[in-house]
């Protein structure tokens, strides 16, 4: 895969831009705008008097826009000084303002030359390097026009009309007349004309108020970059269900996962319920509807593809853990006040999920997902043991029968785990990645261990009981904060005394953020707050040299004096679980725990207040507006709420 992380990525999806960061581009690599994964425009080559412009600058300001700053001397101009600032802006869909500001003592006349091209090459085939040639163009209207065999087809208009174009070089020219201090602006527009491939009406950008404006200030600034601009990267990765457009999904990440509904999806809708259920309820829909029907062993379960887990397990299946969280962000959805009518059509969905989580022990106990040969792998027993926790609350709200059973097997489950998946040694033990089926235990820790300790709210509005006893939990926590673990920019993936170890592995050392913000968030409901406030601050660390935009994983490196985290090269940037983690985290440090149907909201922040004062305005409690803030004392305070929400214990 090409790099992409020193380019300046902008994206709207179905659109996206991919620039590098002196704004030109010449199609190499992924560079050029796309739309539904067609690159509509490879090269956009400005001169200005014959030359490229000096970059200076190029920046994102949002998720969907880019700026650029350069300059060029132009004939006459005295000594070093440029007399000429060129500023150019270009959105996800790939509209382009060219500003030209003179800064010369005398009236310029100078030609400007931007010449263009397309291979209209499909998004693999650019990043896999197998891109065709440019297509030949032809004048249309105000600009160019290419067509590729296919029948896909694009189109570049420039406003004001260019005074030539010529087609067989892909060539646009005006003749731009500058008195001191005047400026010349021109706009180009990049269209792409429907075909078989692109979807129909409606397979646009997703319309309404998905995403609350939270804002975040305090004492650390910090905070508030990095939720302005984790809403604002989640926003940009919000796409249309293709079939029933009303419902929008987040696309795993920017550029190489933009396809159907995943899991990840699914953790970063849960992870945003602070901003409200909507979003959660159309990814849910989304799953809902690929969910299996017929009767037999898989009827319930969620298809999904498989997915590399490291180097110790064979590949695992995403749409398990999207069958197993299902009925856990549905129950933890109705908490943050999802509405009844969404509810009810929801429910039956999670019923069948925990059917299927039924029938899916091996003749250990223990939920398998890899075949009667296969391990059972600790993480997926956390994410079974929180469904059923869940979802008996569930069951219970909304007067279905089975909440007592459920409930009696995740006790079963929890005993089995604490006795079968606990390596004892002395200094204190460690929890198992996997267990064989002949009953060995596979003994290496990483990342994954951060779920044992996610486990949700309950009905009554505490955090359901784990899968680990209290001193397997204490020990856990040490162990998630020992330098073979965190990285000092957040969880390593394996730890580095393990067999296996890559800083680069994306499952074997990298540190991936959605495992880290889940530590944080589990270490800090088990009580354990100066663990929580480690991984934390590591972690806001890497955000703040990301610019704010962290990237799904990046390397495990040891944290250095003066050093910084290096982007894993075929991490997605902005992705899905890494933008919502920058709401959980935050939501964290304030504790809001909301129990919609009950009328309640409670505080539960952090006490040591690692970062300092913290206020959060703009969630979305009973589907109102609510704030709080957080002293430097760690005293929590609703500020606004639902109007009959009381403060809860």
């Amino acid at each position: 895969m090409p790099a992409v992380h020193d380019a300046l990525v902008c994206v709207a999806l179905p659109a996206l831009s991919v620039s590098p960061r002196h704004a030109q581009l010449t199609g190499a690599g992924l560079e050029g705008v796309y739309l539904f994964g067609r690159r509509l425009l490879s090269r956009c080559v400005l001169r200005v008097a014959g030359r490229e412009p000096v970059p200076l600058q190029g920046r994102t300001t949002t998720a969907g826009h880019a700026d650029f700053l350069g300059v060029v001397r132009t004939p006459g101009d005295p000594g070093p000084d440029p007399g000429l600032t060129v500023e150019r802006s270009r959105e996800a869909d790939g509209t382009e303002r060219i500003t030209l500001r003179s800064s010369a003592a005398r009236a310029l006349r100078l030609p400007v030359e931007i010449a263009l091209g397309t291979d209209l090459a499909d998004l693999g085939a650019a990043s896999a390097g197998r891109a065709g040639p440019e297509l030949p163009a032809s004048v249309h209207g105000t600009g160019l026009r290419w067509t590729s065999p296919d029948g896909s087809a694009s189109a570049v208009t420039a406003d004001p009309p260019p005074s030539d174009a010529l087609a067989a070089a892909g060539l646009l020219r005006w003749e731009a007349e500058l008195a001191p201090g005047d400026s010349f602006v021109l706009t180009l527009r990049v269209r792409g004309e429907r075909t078989a491939r692109h979807p129909g009406p409606g397979a646009g950008r997703p319309g309404g108020h998905v995403l609350a404006d939270a804002t975040a200030e305090g004492d650390d600034p910090r905070l508030g970059e990095l939720l302005r601009t984790s809403i604002d990267d989640l926003r940009a990765l919000l796409q249309r269900d293709p079939v029933h457009p009303v419902d929008v999904h987040l696309a795993a990440g920017v550029p190489w996962r933009c396809g159907p509904v995943t899991a990840e999806a699914l953790w970063a809708a849960r992870m945003a319920l602070p901003l409200g259920t909507r979003l959660s309820v159309t990814t849910l829909r989304a799953l809902a509807r690929t969910q299996l029907r017929e009767a037999g062993t898989a009827s319930g379960r969620i298809p999904g593809p498989l997915r590399d887990a490291g180097p110790h397990l064979p590949p695992r299946c995403t749409g398990v853990e999207a069958t197993l969280a299902l009925p856990a962000v549905l129950a933890e959805a109705r908490r943050w006040g999802l509405p009844e009518q969404d509810l009810a059509e929801l429910l039956p969905v999670a019923e069948r999920c925990l059917e299927w989580l039924r029938g899916s022990l091996d003749d250990s106990g223990f939920v398998q997902e890899s075949g009667p040969a296969g391990p059972a792998r600790a993480e997926t027993q956390a994410h079974a043991h929180r469904a059923a926790v869940l979802g008996a609350d569930l069951l219970d709200a909304c007067g279905r029968p089975g909440g007592d059973a459920w409930r009696e097997w995740a006790r079963a489950l929890r005993e089995r785990f604490r006795d079968r998946f606990w390596i004892e040694d002395p200094s204190g033990g460690r929890p198992a990645l996997a267990r064989t089926p002949d009953g060995r235990l596979l003994p290496y820790l990483g990342g994954w261990a951060a779920h044992l300790l996610d486990t949700g709210l309950t009905a009554s509005g505490g955090h359901a009981p784990g899968l680990l006893d209290k001193s397997q939990t204490e020990r856990l926590a040490r162990l998630l904060t020992t330098p073979a673990m965190d990285s000092g920019w957040g969880l390593r993936g394996l730890g580095t005394k393990e067999p296996g170890h890559n800083p680069f592995g994306h499952r074997s050392g990298a540190v991936r953020v959605h495992e880290t913000s889940v530590a944080v968030a589990g270490l800090a409901a088990a009580g354990y707050e100066a663990e929580a406030a480690t991984l934390l601050r590591g972690i806001l660390d890497a955000a703040a040299a990301f610019d704010h935009r962290l990237p799904e994983m990046y390397a495990g490196e040891r944290r250095t004096s003066g050093s910084r985290p290096v982007p894993h090269p075929a991490a997605c940037r902005p992705a899905a679980v890494a933008a919502a983690a920058g709401v959980q985290l935050l939501t964290v440090l304030v504790g809001v725990r909301p129990d919609a149907p009950g009328r309640t909201v409670a505080l539960h922040p952090l006490r040591s207040a690692p970062l300092g004062e913290v206020r959060l305005s703009g969630l979305r409690v009973a589907g109102e507006p609510f704030a709080a803030r957080v002293g430097r004392l760690g005293l929590g305070m609703v500020e606004e709420a639902a109007p009959g929400l009381q403060l809860g214990v």
